[in-house]
């Protein structure tokens, strides 16, 4: 805090509006005014608000904000007027520095759709939940952190009260996406070119894995760019207005969406069962998380649930905050999205296949999703492009034929069909590398082991530590799920690969023609 040129940080009392709502923007600065201004964040971008010379103060912070939250004043208020369309809107703070040269925050806001039926719209949710949980702002996120007895736990708790760490809301085009764009030279000690970048430009160290920048921005404007009619809501819309998906024909979920609380869950579930169609282009559906203080707060215990989540003591047991994978929530996450991160997860950076596909190798090609790609049984969707990775999701399976298959204790919807299949670990392995040389080591190997088999031992960490990524179809009562499962999806969009805007607009015509 308090850098040398002087700070300016911002953030809102909600994730998003209606038109008509007043947005309360609580602001710090070491500059005693600042400009803002407000772009929607679309296929175009339009600046729908500016102001100048609005009077601001330094506030000081808790140490502990990134659980508590700031519990800074509102600074400056505006309304969310009634000609501006559902969508992300980016809001920009500049000051003068010490230095007299501009100070910069960035901040993101979500103008929620009209309420009624939306015949041949698209909603997209923002993963909120998993911005949330990597967020860096304050020391603290569910990854790593400055809480526990000795102040350097991963907190468990984190607040929505409290700015987002720069990278999250806007990044330069040159930024670097986790997967590995460099060749790796074989006998070469894994790096993390996005972290070198982050520490070398003052921005998040987990810039790359969660946000609207990163991911969820790209989605919205290539939908738009490509013609079709897009709202936009978050996470805790869904868990706090389920209502709001039934509105629609097609709900889609871009990018990195690894967070999500049990009510989240059930209103997609509703939405398929009555006859939706949802889109999902996103992996590494893990976490079950609890909202709590009204949505202000974020709870997941990840690794230490058994140990510390308090439901194991006292509560509903199928609420804890541990891997949906786990025996006593009793709820896969292929129940909902056709796959799961346990059996899947890292591909294409550290030491997780750090030179393997970069696209999904196509066993189903005649299936509808991939008319118009030109694609045969075994190409590789999205190579050119790094579709594939950093985190995918997948099934145990089997193969007969030479077609993929979910096993029989899979947990796979009923009449799932395995589109594309690519290689997935838990665990970055090498003859000539120790696992703590790849830095996450072989820690998510170890936890699923003993979630799944009882402890972490080598061999039921043998197990489980080989993983899939695949694209999945499946229908559900009156409705139907396309799972693309990579994080990196979008970035086919961002360049421009024409199989993979084939395929996302081939989902898009299917489940908007379904109404």
């Amino acid at each position: 805090m308090d850098g040398a040129r002087g700070e300016i940080w911002c953030y809102s009392d909600r994730f998003s509006y209606r038109q008509g709502d007043t947005v309360l923007l609580q602001v710090s600065s070491t500059a005693r005014h600042f400009a803002i201004e407000i772009v929607r964040d679309g296929g175009t971008e339009t600046k729908v608000f500016e102001r100048s010379g609005i009077a601001a103060f330094w506030q000081n912070t808790p140490d502990q904000c990134s659980v508590e939250g700031c519990g800074w004043k509102t600074v400056f208020e505006f309304k969310i007027e009634q000609s501006w369309p559902s969508g992300g809107y980016r809001l920009k703070l500049t000051a003068e520095g010490r230095d007299g040269q501009p100070i910069v925050c960035y901040h993101i806001l979500i103008v929620l759709p009209e309420r009624g039926q939306k015949p041949g719209r698209v909603l997209q949710v923002a993963a909120t939940g998993t911005w949330l949980a990597y967020n860096t702002w304050g020391g603290s996120n569910h990854y790593d952190g400055i809480t526990g007895p000795a102040g350097d736990q991963y907190s468990p708790v984190v607040s929505t009260q409290r700015p987002w760490g720069r990278g999250f809301v806007c990044l330069p085009p040159d930024a670097p996406r986790v997967p590995l764009e460099v060749r790796v030279p074989r006998m070469t000690v894994p790096r993390f070119p996005h972290k070198e970048w982050a520490y070398a430009t003052g921005h998040s160290k987990k810039y790359a894995s969660a946000g609207w920048a990163s991911y969820d921005s790209h989605f919205f404007r290539f939908a738009e760019r490509a013609g079709y009619a897009v709202d936009l809501a978050s996470q805790h819309d869904l868990h706090f207005s389920p209502e709001i998906l039934l509105d629609y024909d097609c709900v889609v979920f871009a990018g990195h969406d690894e967070y999500w609380t049990w009510e989240m869950r059930d209103a997609v579930d509703t939405f398929v069962e009555q006859g939706g169609g949802v889109a999902r282009f996103a992996a590494n559906f893990m976490w079950q998380t609890r909202l709590e203080d009204e949505g202000r707060q974020q709870v997941c215990y990840k690794y230490r649930a058994r140990a510390e989540d308090p439901v194991y003591r006292s509560g509903d047991i199928t609420r804890a905050t541990i891997s949906w994978e786990a025996p006593e929530i009793g709820r896969p996450g292929a129940q909902t999205f056709g796959l799961n991160a346990t059996d899947g997860i890292y591909s294409g950076w550290g030491g997780f296949a750090p030179r393997g596909v970069r696209g999904f190798p196509i066993y189903r090609p005649e299936h509808w999703a991939f008319a118009g790609t030109g694609l045969f049984y075994g190409d590789l969707l999205g190579a050119e492009s790094h579709i594939y990775g950093y985190e995918v999701d997948g099934l145990d399976y089997e193969i007969r034929g030479g077609l993929p298959y979910p096993s029989a204790t899979s947990a796979a919807p009923d009449g799932l069909e395995i589109l594309a299949l690519g290689m997935a670990t838990l665990v970055g392995e090498c003859a000539d590398f120790a696992p703590e040389d790849a830095i996450l080591s072989d820690q998510d190997g170890r936890f699923v082991a003993e979630l799944l088999c009882g402890d972490a031992s080598s061999d039921n960490v043998d197990k489980v530590k080989r993983g899939s990524g695949m694209i999945v179809n499946f229908t559900r009562g009156k409705g139907e799920v396309f799972h693309a499962s990579s994080c990196e999806w979008v970035a086919g969009l961002l360049r421009s690969d024409q199989a993979v805007e084939r395929v996302t607009c081939n989902v898009f015509n299917r489940y908007l023609s379904r109404g």
